[in-house]
């Protein structure tokens, strides 16, 4: 279906890595291609330190050709900072680019970390986009770029702290329909997910030995987490869709309104997702 300028929605979602904001967000990011807007990840680092057989310009550029790959295949757009992987600061010049990318998109939804994650590059993620909402309107701040009309939506992507705050989504999609397509652009990305020197095996004992299986087992594990997803909000599903329809999703992607922009009722949230 495609949509009138007028109707268009312009999301930005920002990851820390190459292949966060597609893990988090890649489902709904697909569906709202398909359905004619325009969506974009950022990854607010390069990327070139999360690696163990490889570093540096070498890795940089070998994973923003996975997550160009990887857009290609979701329908969407997507951008690499120049920001060494580790070294995400919240500075003021941080805040400024983050400041224009939400600006220069135009955005109606900005997607992000919360702030309570594991590392951090993503922690610093949502402090910078947390900082940066309040300035989007603020015609003096960035006078480069035009500011916004209103504050965007912002929305977290789902994690499982539970310290200082737990996450409690506002919305569940399900994303069976692009579930497919989802997993083709995750595997886009062997750098991270098959390499035997890969992050994730650099640690683990007796990896399997042949890529392709090394591939499937961590998207295997990635897909799971939607599923996982699905079945932890199960409640809010049915409620959202109906009791036939919420127990049929079997993969869903969660998410929480900031407070940091413009509110937004569960309603108007559901207008503004697919699948709906």
């Amino acid at each position: 279906m495609s949509q009138d300028d007028t109707d268009k929605l312009r999301i930005i979602a920002f990851g820390a890595h190459p292949d966060d904001c597609e893990i988090s967000a890649g489902g709904v990011g697909a569906l709202w291609a398909e359905a004619g807007h325009a969506f974009k990840c950022v990854s607010m680092t390069n990327g070139d330190i999360g690696h163990f057989g490889m570093s540096g310009g070498e890795l940089a550029i070998r994973r923003m050709k996975e997550v160009e790959a990887a857009a290609e295949i979701l329908g969407i757009e997507t951008e690499v900072m120049d920001v060494h992987d580790g070294e995400l600061m919240p500075t003021l010049e941080n805040r400024k680019k983050v400041t224009r990318l939400i600006r220069d998109w135009q955005a109606d939804i900005v997607m992000v970390h919360r702030r309570y994650t594991y590392h951090a590059d993503h922690r610093y993620s949502g402090i910078l986009v947390d900082d940066s909402i309040i300035l989007v309107e603020a015609k003096f701040f960035t006078p480069d770029t035009p500011p916004l009309p209103r504050s965007p939506v912002v929305l977290y992507y789902s994690d499982n702290f539970q310290r200082p705050l737990p996450f409690e989504p506002d919305l569940v999609v399900g994303i069976d329909d692009v579930i497919d397509k989802k997993r083709e652009a995750l595997e886009q990305m062997p750098s991270q997910f098959s390499d035997i020197d890969s992050w994730t095996y650099g640690r683990a004992d007796n990896p399997p030995e042949d890529e392709s299986t090394r591939l499937r087992l961590r998207i295997d594990n990635l897909m799971n987490r939607s599923v996982d997803v699905a079945d932890k909000y199960r409640a809010m599903l049915i409620e959202l869709y109906g009791e036939n329809d919420g127990n049929r999703i079997k993969h869903a992607e969660a998410f929480q309104v900031s407070e940091y922009g413009r509110a937004a009722t569960t309603e108007e949230l559901k207008a503004l997702f697919p699948t709906f």
